[in-house]
């Protein structure tokens, strides 16, 4: 792809939205919010399988040019002049595709304890009370425990994510996977961006944290997921020390969650932020 392509993963409403933004203000650079290139690349995986009786004529270097080909076209509009960072929280569970169809790309996996991801997505429920959420396939009833575990769940929105992080971390690719802290980025922002761009090799460039622009696209999304907010960051960067509205034993249960911080059980190269 002209001008490279790299990816956005991790956990969800631990800043990759906030990320994007700020890479956004960099005009040689494209970032936004999850976009369909990963449910393109693995929907066209599972059609050229042998599932389909076609797949049988299909061999791997073809499969290899449709994949590239479909995130290509997708973003031809672009990458003739600018850099391409896709964010989908599949692709940690995709190192070795990734690795296969783009030899140079790399993933950068925002991560953030548990507790709190749980506390975001809780709130902001409870902010939408007149709203069912697409999150909980638009079930207005269930308790914040129900919620939880809806979540946690293996196909849930974060215990998916969980477990495609940790497989992104123990990977044999995960030399080209950087962990950024929604902590770090909120304290730091240009000083992680910084070292995001030295990690992907690219020219260091120096943002506004206290100017960001309205992604409306993101305003759209939410609104037809029923969760208002979702993917809407601030205008400006900041620390937000708040309580949880979580019941203290279910903040408490999942605020040891956060394993990556245990660096003495982390491979050696891996990198965070």
């Amino acid at each position: 792809m002209n001008n490279g392509l790299h990816f956005i993963s991790g956990l969800p409403r631990s800043g990759s939205t906030l990320l994007a933004a700020l890479l956004r203000q960099n005009p040689f650079l494209h970032a936004a919010m999850t976009s369909p290139a990963g449910s393109l690349v693995t929907g066209l995986l599972s059609q050229m399988s042998q599932a389909n009786e076609g797949g049988v004529f299909i061999e791997d270097d073809q499969r290899l040019r449709v994949l590239r080909g479909v995130v290509d076209n997708y973003y031809a509009d672009l990458h003739p002049h600018k850099l391409i960072i896709d964010t989908n929280r599949l692709w940690c569970s995709k190192m070795a595709l990734l690795a296969t169809l783009w030899p140079k790309a790399k993933v950068i996996a925002c991560v953030r304890n548990p507790a709190w991801i749980l506390d975001s997505v809780e709130r902001l429920t409870r902010r939408n009370a007149l709203q069912p959420s697409g999150i909980f396939k638009f079930d207005p009833g269930g308790t914040v425990y129900s919620r939880t575990e809806a979540l946690l769940a293996g196909n849930g929105m974060i215990g998916y994510a969980l477990h495609a992080l940790r497989e992104a971390v123990f990977d044999p690719h995960h030399d080209r996977l950087l962990l950024v802290r929604y902590d770090s980025l909120t304290a730091d922002p240009q000083g992680v961006l910084d070292q995001v761009y030295d990690f992907l090799g690219v020219p260091r460039f120096v943002h506004n944290p206290n100017d960001i622009e309205p992604d409306y696209d993101a305003m759209m999304f939410d609104a037809r997921l029923g969760t208002p907010g979702l993917h809407v960051v601030g205008a400006k960067v900041h620390v937000n020390v708040r309580q949880s509205v979580l019941p203290p034993d279910l903040f408490q249960r999942h605020a040891e969650g956060a394993w990556w911080e245990q660096t003495d059980a982390l491979p050696a190269a891996a990198r965070m932020i």
